[in-house]
């Protein structure tokens, strides 16, 4: 293959014809804009009055607005059609056979190409792309025939990279599924064997309930509001005739609303408060993901909106952390040694660890079941927003304590086995991707010290 260096000022013409001096009826012609993920796409913001004025773009045009190229938003026309774009766009078209439409457009895309309009952009405060600037920009093409050939093989690689990347995709969906039927049979009571030994879990909610009596009297001793408040919510939770779930549970199982099952839950005491540049890392919904507090991308408060937020209750390392809004189901468990603030879209659960395990919760409500039954509990209603009165009284399925034992360690057992299929599909993935630019690379960016040239 013969290849040669040119600048593409020898491929391209300017086309800078204005909707006035065009033979098409301006009012039947669709205003146009350009977008760096679509290309050409309708315009939301045209000028209407002033359509005259306005430039065509038609069949085989490439058009960017000159600030906007240097990220990579320019379009190329494919469609045997006319339509206007704002005058102040660069439109210009291939001379005929010098060079392929498509493979020009990828090129002006590629890591080579937005080099080369960065490098001859001119401007301080904002960088623009005038055409004589695009003319500039050089690039190593073959002759036009052997372009099609070249352009086919990229096609090919492009259309085997994007099957098995949709292959890739429904790999992680799947393994997304496996999760998901992992909890749904630990909280049926099917993940692991059932021992008649254990203590039924009906005297294990008796100890709780003696346990965080004895924790809510000493609180009021000392003089901590919130426990008057949750000894006045579980009296309430007392009062009502709950009807509990048709799902079958084993008979050392029991069903009770989850602040039956726990020391409390909270939410913050907030108010509007400015964020600060370093201080208390506030934990928003945004910080959990897949079981784990991310911290790297975080705001910050100061110590007196930490302690104001934290005035229903000061999280500490193995509390349980649960977005309750956008979206709704996170969970995750604080690690030892971090101090954080609790964000207003955030609650805290707190367990007697030692009778309920906080793994064992984290699990349980961050199952499928568990906003499957909220919803259904809500009639059905979409869940945007969860109230910490929603998830007190939500019902949930209580296994003897060494079952939550047994059940944990099969749970984490199985989620690491879905985290190295995940890790390996994933990978896959990143070589995909790195094998497609690979190939463009060498079609688009041929190295010009080595380049023999052929101008022939």
């Amino acid at each position: 293959m013969s290849w040669r260096t040119v600048n593409l000022g020898e491929l391209v013409d300017n086309f800078s014809v204005r909707a006035k001096d065009h033979n098409s009826y301006t009012s039947e012609l669709e205003f146009c804009g350009v977008s760096n993920e679509v290309g050409i796409t309708k315009s939301k913001y045209a000028a209407e009055d002033k359509a005259e004025d306005y430039k065509i773009i038609e069949k085989d045009c490439f058009a960017y607005n000159p600030y906007r190229i240097n990220v990579g938003s320019v379009g190329f026309l494919k469609e045997d059609t006319v339509g206007l774009i704002s005058p102040a766009y660069v439109v210009f078209k291939p001379k005929p056979n010098s060079i392929i439409p498509q493979l020009l457009l990828k090129f002006l895309k590629s890591a080579e190409g937005l080099r080369q309009i960065k490098l001859y952009a001119r401007g301080t405060v904002r960088q623009a792309l005038r055409f004589e600037d695009l003319c500039k920009i050089e690039l190593a093409i073959p002759d036009y025939e052997e372009q099609l050939d070249l352009f086919k093989r990229i096609e090919e690689t492009e259309i085997e990279s994007i099957e098995l990347s949709t292959e890739l995709t429904h790999q992680l969906d799947l393994v997304k599924q496996l999760r998901q039927a992992f909890l749904r049979e630990a909280m049926q009571g099917k993940l692991v064997p059932q021992d008649p030994n254990d203590e039924p879990a009906s005297v294990l909610l008796e100890k709780i309930k003696l346990r965080r009596e004895s924790w809510i009297e000493s609180k009021k001793a000392e003089g901590y509001k919130e426990a008057s408040t949750i000894d006045k919510k579980l009296k309430k939770v007392d009062k009502i005739k709950f009807i509990f779930p048709n799902q079958e549970i084993p008979k050392n199982w029991v069903w009770t609303p989850i602040i039956k099952g726990v020391q409390l839950i909270v939410d913050c005491h907030n108010k509007t408060a400015p964020y600060v540049n370093d201080g208390i890392p506030l934990v928003r919904t945004t910080n959990i993901r897949e079981g784990k507090i991310a911290l790297e991308e975080t705001k910050f408060v100061t110590e007196d909106t930490y302690k104001f937020w934290s005035k229903r209750c000061i999280p500490k390392p193995g509390d349980i952390l649960f977005t309750r809004e956008a979206p709704v189901g996170e969970g995750a468990i604080i690690p030892d040694g971090v101090k954080l603030c609790m964000g207003q879209r955030m609650m805290l659960i707190r367990t007697f660890d030692d009778l309920v395990k906080r793994k064992f919760l984290l699990y349980l409500i961050t199952s499928p079941q568990f906003l499957e039954r909220i919803s259904y509990e809500r009639k059905g209603a979409m869940v945007g927003h969860l109230r910490v009165g929603d998830v007190e009284n939500f019902q949930i399925p209580l296994p003897p304590l060494s079952e939550q034992e047994r059940i944990v360690d099969k749970l984490d057992e199985l989620m690491g086995y879905c985290d190295q299929l995940e890790a390996s599909i994933k990978e896959s993935q990143g070589q995909n991707e790195l094998l497609l630019q690979q190939v463009l690379r060498e079609a688009l960016e041929v190295d010009f010290d080595k380049l023999e040239t052929n101008v022939n």
